[in-house]
């Protein structure tokens, strides 16, 4: 069986050659592995409190809040402390300060102002059922427009909340309108459409192309005239015309009564859904509720084992928003515990809204489950902020991590001294991580090479075949395609889950079972997907080559004919954070500058800011006289593209032959489909951790923590238990960097140990301290 190995990928040098093997295991559990994202000012990014937010109802004239502070949270609860950096003090937060075991009453809403007054709740429970009323706010705050569902796996999926009467919210999204809608070039002003027919960003009801709403809640059957009409005026009163309600007629009236059918109002009270701020909402009534605080709401968010897209659209189901109403300053691993900050583009909803539907509070559980027990699916946020801006990606200095290598073998500890010093003063290569490549039996840098060469049959075989290890109902979807041709089964087998396999087979479906146009099924799969195909096969070359670089002249000095930023400028804007892996912001291509202002599949909330036009970053090549003026973490190696030059010398040479080995022109970076085109980039060839200490540890039960969450520390779950008199060792190491290196190839030169996800699992079932599985061992044993 095929599998991939560090030597596969490019990556075979180590700075500390001499060091002596550091056998361990990394990421045994999710806790070993703690990533803390540093946000631009320098602060590391923990969860500090789990309480309810409350909306702060001061003012000044020009709209922010009283002494800056957007958010006080009822509950403060203590920031945690443990073996990562001690946060500063990410955002100006003023909380009132009670007792630190509040009880659990004080949490519950007070009087509630924003977009949904407590009057409203009060008046409807006279007519509705808690349910109901619950179900009438959601429609409300998801504004007019239907939301779309991020495909991400759950495309598709129905989302119904009803009681076993039938009463309840219909919120079925309806698919987005083909392409071919767009509004006829030369019409303007209302017979356009506005933004409202532009992939359902919202605009204005009832014009040509609007999407069809199917959302509606449904009261009981009410058999008293008078009580339906009087939830009839009170739907009138509340909404001011944004809803409307009207005799249910899709079923037939019962002895019991009639039910009630509420839904937005086609007639002119929405603008711009969730959003806000369309012309019909721009009226007196709505402004107040939407114009009372800034339009963006910032959260830290904690993950476990979920990668960061997925717990996106998670989110994006929990808020009945947008994914793209999501943004992120970086993208973080999936396996692992790790912490950032989102920015949510919030339309109607308040701090309060947003903490009550993340937690679930609708219906699936309590407030004190949402204090006393873990987030849902792995998911928790926290720590709310109105803010006027959203994120973007590169919005971030680095990120800090806890990491623990178990049942670790070396022959003394002064290995361990010399490594981990070695790392300290003098880096470690920056090497592309194995997770860049995919942990499938065929690495994602191929299917790129097969797209660079135009081969698009190449790239759907290669996407489509068998691999080894993977869910059995994949591989029965797989083997239904490949074997049987049974197009329909397969695409009943596949899970939502595999993307780009499912957006190939969804095409061939379209086209009759016909799949002669290949290119055109490769454009189905979403352009983030295609274009991370790409990057990867830029990644491997340039591991490859900076490889050579270290054999031919170490990685201790320059070298003539090495490529240096001519000035700092350049050296700042050669990475930019476009789809991270685990610790880490990948590079971005800067290849075709028309693509930048049409990137929101990997910008999701991006703002729409004046930049300066982009320019590739000036480089130039070392002489002899330039060698003492720089030092080997000023040295860069550029991926391969059209607007980059290559090392002087022989590295150069090396450069292009490589290239030319795999098929492709050095000197030709252009492609008919533009979003292949490559301009290329520069990346350090070193990297130097800001901070890097370490301490040893004992252990005997490899599933008792060594180290802690943020959630667990505050909800009082899994303390790290050490055991001095442990039977078997554990290295635990704190490190910072910056945006654009993998902590594993920091964990790589430590160890000298192979980091492929497969290697580290045949490691963790081959260790000793699978023995001691759920046993405490005393210390006479």
């Amino acid at each position: 069986m095929f599998r991939i190995m560090e030597s596969d990928v490019g990556i075979s040098e180590y700075v500390g050659h001499d060091v002596p093997k550091i056998e361990g295991i990394i990421k045994q559990r999710f806790t070993d592995f703690l990533v803390f994202e540093v946000d631009l000012d320098g602060n590391v990014i923990h969860v500090k409190k789990l309480g309810k937010p409350e909306s702060s109802k001061k003012k000044d004239k020009d709209g922010t809040i009283a002494d800056g502070v957007p958010a006080n949270v009822v509950e403060p609860v203590e920031t945690p402390s443990g073996p990562a950096a001690e946060p500063a003090a990410e955002e100006s937060n003023s909380s009132t300060n009670e007792a630190k075991n509040a009880p659990i009453e004080s949490l519950q809403p007070q009087e509630e102002t924003g977009p949904w007054p407590e009057r409203f709740t009060t008046t409807l429970k006279k007519f509705l059922s808690d349910e109901a009323v619950e179900s009438v706010k959601a429609l409300y705050l998801e504004g007019p427009e239907p939301p779309f569902v991020s495909d991400s796996g759950w495309g598709g999926r129905q989302s119904k909340v009803s009681d076993n009467n039938g009463e309840g919210a219909s919120t079925t999204p309806p698919e987005p309108e083909p392409e071919s809608s767009k509004p006829e070039r030369g019409k303007r002003g209302r017979d356009r459409g506005g933004r409202g027919t532009r992939g359902g960003r919202g605009g204005r009801p009832g014009r040509p192309g609007e999407r069809e709403d199917p959302r509606k809640v449904l009261s009981n059957p009410i058999a008293s005239k008078e009580t339906r009409t009087g939830l009839h005026q009170a739907i009138r009163e509340l909404f001011a015309g944004k809803l409307e309600s009207e005799t249910d007629t899709s079923s037939p009236a019962t002895d019991d009564g009639s039910r009630i059918a509420i839904r937005w109002s086609k007639r002119g009270g929405g603008g711009r859904g969730g959003r806000g701020g369309g012309r019909a909402e721009r009226g007196r009534g709505a402004r107040g509720e939407r114009g009372d605080y800034p339009p963006y709401i910032h959260f830290t968010l904690q993950k476990t084992n979920r990668d960061t897209q997925d717990a996106l659209s998670h989110l994006s189901r929990s808020l009945r928003c947008n994914v793209k109403d999501l943004s992120v300053a970086g993208t973080k691993d999936k396996r692992g515990v790790t912490t950032q900050r989102v920015a949510l583009r919030r339309g109607n909803k308040t701090v309060e809204d947003v903490w009550r539907l993340a937690n679930g509070l609708s219906g699936r559980r309590t407030a004190e489950e949402a204090l006393t027990k873990r987030g849902e699916r792995g998911i928790r946020i926290a720590d709310f902020n109105y803010r006027r801006a959203g994120l973007e990606l590169g919005m971030l200095k680095g990120n800090a991590f806890v990491i623990t290598l178990r049942n670790v073998q070396v022959d003394s500890s002064d290995t361990i001294e010399r490594a981990l010093s070695i790392v300290k003063e003098k880096g470690f290569i920056n090497y592309y991580g194995m997770q860049r490549f995919g942990t499938a039996s065929v690495p994602t840098h191929s299917i790129g090479l097969a797209i660079l060469k135009s081969d698009w049959q190449k790239a759907i075989a290669l996407i489509l075949c068998v691999r080894p290890g993977e869910h059995p109902e994949v591989v029965a979807a797989r083997k239904a395609w490949l074997e049987d041709g049974d197009l329909d089964t397969a695409l009943e087998l596949m899970p939502r889950r595999v993307v780009a396999e499912r957006c190939i087979l969804e095409s061939y479906k379209k086209q009759g079972g016909d799949t002669r146009n290949a290119m055109g099924s490769l454009s189905t799969i979403p352009r983030n997907l295609r274009l991370m195909y790409v990057h990867a096969y830029q990644s491997y070359v340039w591991n490859a080559i900076v490889s050579e670089r270290i054999r031919m002249f170490g990685a201790d000095k320059p070298a003539i004919g090495d490529l240096v930023f001519e000035t700092n400028e350049d050296a700042e804007e050669t990475e930019v954070v476009v789809q991270g892996a685990e610790d880490v912001a990948l590079v971005e291509d800067k290849t075709v500058p028309e693509d930048k202002s049409d990137n929101d599949d990997t910008q999701p909330g991006k703002q729409n800011r004046r930049r300066k036009p982009w320019e590739p970053q000036r480089v130039k090549a070392l002489t002899e006289a330039d060698l003492d003026k720089y030092t080997i973490f000023d040295v860069a190696m550029p991926l391969p593209g059209k607007d980059v030059s290559y090392p002087e010398g022989k590295l150069g040479e090396r450069y292009k032959e490589f290239l030319r080995a795999d098929g492709l022109d050095p000197d030709n970076w252009i492609r008919k489909q533009k979003e292949y085109s490559l301009g290329g980039s520069y990346r350090k060839i070193m990297h130097l951790p800001s901070e890097l200490s370490w301490s040893v540890l004992r252990y005997t039960d490899p599933d008792v923590a060594l180290a802690q969450a943020d959630e667990d520390k505050l909800l009082g779950f899994d303390p790290p238990k050490i055991d001095d008199s442990g039977k078997f060792m554990a290295l635990q190491i704190q490190l910072q960097l910056g945006t654009a290196a993998y902590a594993t190839m920091a964990l790589r030169e430590i160890t000298k140990t192979e980091t492929s996800s497969h290697y580290q699992t045949a490691l963790t079932i081959k260790s000793d301290d699978q023995k001691f599985k759920g046993k405490e061992v005393d210390e006479d044993d």
